[in-house]
């Protein structure tokens, strides 16, 4: 790509509209609890030889709706994996995230027993439900009708009792040899939305299938679980453990609490290392470092302030090098998620390792437990400085925040979960790690760069708010969800602003933690923080499918030519020949030189039209910044000073014509001429054709070239040849 250094230029009229009409939301206080919608009381058997789950619940489920519901529709996420016919087995082909399941790691879930409290026995008139396919093989919802509706504000509480056997671990749950991660592993009760939440025209359970790309939604509530397995195991899980029993059978009970969440996830291994550290909202986070955030917010030291957490990191032995490096990414999360977005409000976090053989298991969250990943080649140089797993672990508490507390729908807007938590993972690594991900062997890609290598054309199809299961393949919905996301909220906080957009970020996790927002609610928030209507780039970027590729076409730059042929009329006739225009153009030249004529042609070549600049480099280094606006400029000859060029009132509209010729004059010769100069649209697809000079910059082929052969010398050193 050829560069030429620009800077940052003049904001053009709608960013500086943007800019000074934006400030701090008024603050909504964190509340200190989740509404208790569905509340749980498990007990669950391990047996670790037939890899099987025994368990009985308790489950409570609160009607904080207006109208009566007289049916509740459960998860049975295990039933994914009971066979080839499941939704998610055939939409998958048995493998997620280049993890393929075993031949014969079938997993499944029955409930034995489902009553009212004390009552009625329910199991008779339940039935599966397949509502988002017409697979009636598919066993991963189940509807429930009572017996009498339960009013608004009542509650309804069931005896259940269910055996489960895990699958060999394959998309974030089951066991792999003595290694078990147990997660989505029990009947769980969906969301029930009132007519007028999201959209829905009657109330009615958000109850979706188990599918291969989509993950989950539920309500919150308060969980105790007893897990009761052999003795020699190490357990961690969901919440702070209160209470462990070691019985006469040799098994061990261990009980686990947490309120104020909407899942419940565990681990158990033998060989876990168990390493133990404490997040101090005092001694880790410095006076200075709270005043800056409390003033870039506009928020007070106190709504600021972090609380202390006590972590957990079980790691496989041969990983134990590594224990600093997975408390230390843990306590960058906690530290900068909780300063930018509010504080961390549970007392811990446990990061578990997945063993060797079970990396399916790895890169998963669950409220307040969440699964890392690494291998022993991070314990060694060069390896030491990728910090792939200081990632995986920074962006897995994210979802603590986008998703867990700010608890959005992520089968159906799983933007709002994995793209937003991209979007602030790679802020907490450039925060507090540095530019560069991967720094060795010369090789330098960080964070920034990561979400771009799959941007490109062919991206176009699809829409970024799109159920998980609609997309046009498992790629696209990948792209869409992360990296898409990802480069369009740093091209809003482009347009808006560092500071706007910290504002924006907070206000909308204040908000809505503890609460289930959608897509129009976060556009309420941009709206409201910048004081003016983005809706159309939200329309553009998520809402329609398409791309962002603007470009520079032509660049050329020459003396304005003398004018010569037959000129006047009648007797003021006059010819100017060719010869006569070549010594007049001579004359000017000897008396201080021709203006230059100059040309620039851009072009949209995607579909998304967003707000930009061009800068122009002239000789001598000068420069000038333009605004491309809706209206095209005067044809012909343009003073750019003259003609309105420079920035305008604000209002301005967009640049949306498919293309725009620029024809100035000036003093100086153009030599280069750039679209985006300051690097606002992080959505562009090619940044290759950003800018263009009137003659070749071979610069950037000698320094591709002399990477090229660095690598080249790399890749014989390490072959020995």
């Amino acid at each position: 790509m050829k560069h030429f250094g620009f800077g940052v230029g003049r904001w053009f009229p709608l960013l500086c509209a943007l800019l000074a009409t934006s400030g701090p939301a008024a603050a909504d206080p964190l509340p200190a609890r989740a509404p208790e919608i569905a509340n749980y009381d498990i007990q669950v058997r391990l047996d670790a030889e037939a890899k099987t789950l025994s368990g009985t619940q308790r489950v409570t489920w609160r009607n904080a709706t207006g109208e009566p519901v007289a049916e509740l529709w459960f998860h049975l996420y295990l039933n994914a994996f009971k066979n080839s016919e499941s939704t998610f087995f055939k939409e998958s082909g048995g493998q997620l995230r280049g993890d393929r399941m075993s031949d014969d790691g079938w997993g499944f879930i029955e409930v034995t027993k489902i009553a009212l409290a004390g009552g009625a026995d329910l199991a008779a008139g339940a039935t599966f439900e397949h509502p988002d396919d017409d697979n009636a093989a598919d066993r991963t919802v189940w509807r429930v009708p009572l017996p009498a509706p339960v009013p608004p504000g009542g509650e309804v509480a069931l005896d259940m009792a269910f055996e489960a056997k895990l699958p060999q671990v394959f998309a974030r749950t089951g066991y792999f040899k003595d290694y078990f991660l147990v997660g989505q592993w029990f009947p769980k009760l969906a969301v029930y939305e009132p007519a007028g939440t999201r959209g829905r025209q009657a109330g009615g359970w958000n109850c979706h299938q188990f599918h291969a790309n989509s993950e989950f939604y539920a309500d919150f509530g308060r969980y105790r679980v007893e897990i009761t397995l052999p003795r020699r195991f190490v357990v961690g899980a969901t919440g702070k453990r209160v209470e462990r029993r070691d019985n006469a059978d040799g098994t061990s009970a261990h009980v686990f609490e947490q309120a104020d969440v909407i899942d419940f996830a565990w681990t158990a291994s033998p060989r876990f290392l168990e390493v133990q550290a404490r997040f101090s909202g005092e001694a880790d986070v410095t006076a200075k470092e709270y005043a800056e955030v409390a003033a870039r917010l506009g928020r007070s030291l106190d709504e600021v302030r972090l609380s202390d957490v006590d972590i957990t990191v079980l790691l496989q032995p041969e990983h134990g090098r590594q224990a600093e490096r997975h408390v230390a990414a843990a306590k960058q999360a906690i530290k900068w998620f909780g300063l930018w977005y509010g504080r961390y409000p549970y007392p811990t976090l446990t990061v578990v390792d997945p063993a060797f053989g079970a990396r399916g298991s790895g890169g998963m969250e669950y409220p307040t437990f969440i699964t890392a990943g690494t291998t022993v080649l991070f314990n060694r140089w060069p390896f030491d400085r990728m910090l792939l797993p200081e990632e995986v672990t920074v962006h897995e508490f994210g979802h603590q925040y986008w998703q867990s507390m700010v608890a959005s729908n992520e089968f159906e807007e799983s933007w709002l979960d994995e793209g937003f938590n991209s979007y602030a993972t790679g802020k907490v690594m450039r925060q507090a790690f540095g530019p560069w991900t991967i720094d060795a062997l010369g090789l330098r890609i960080g964070s920034a760069e990561l979400p771009r290598l799959g941007n490109s054309v062919e991206r176009m199809f699809d829409r970024v708010r799109t159920p998980a299961w609609g997309y046009s393949s498992s790629g696209n919905y990948g792209f869409n969800s992360y990296a898409r996301t990802d480069l369009t909220l740093r091209t809003l906080e482009g347009l808006l602003g560092p500071q706007a957009m910290a504002r924006v970020m907070r206000t909308y996790h204040e908000r809505f933690r503890f609460r289930h927002p959608s897509s129009e609610d976060f556009y309420k928030v941009v709206d409201e923080v910048a004081g003016r209507d983005l809706r159309d780039f939200f329309a553009q970027a998520i809402e329609r499918p398409g791309v962002l590729d603007d470009e520079v076409a032509v660049v050329t730059s020459a003396r304005v030519e003398e004018p010569r042929g037959v000129f006047g009329e009648g007797p003021a006739r006059k010819t100017v020949t060719g010869k006569d225009a070549r010594e007049q153009a001579q004359r000017k030249d000897a008396a201080g030189g021709r203006p230059w004529r100059s040309t620039v042609l851009v072009r949209r070549r995607g579909e998304v039209a967003l707000p930009t600049s061009l800068r122009l480099e002239f000789e001598g280094g000068e420069s000038q910044t333009l605004t491309l606006l809706e209206t095209e400029p005067p044809a012909g000859s343009v003073d750019v000073e003259k003609a309105g060029l420079l920035p305008a009132a604000a209002g301005s509209e967009p640049w949306r014509s498919r293309f725009k010729r620029l024809e100035l004059t000036s003093p100086k010769r153009l030599v280069a001429a750039g679209i985006d100069p300051e690097r606002r649209l992080e959505l562009d697809v090619n940044r290759l054709n950003d800018a263009r000079r009137v003659e070749p910059d071979s610069s950037a082929a000698t320094a591709w070239s002399a990477r090229f052969v660095f690598w080249l010398q790399q890749i014989v050193a390490l072959a020995g040849l």
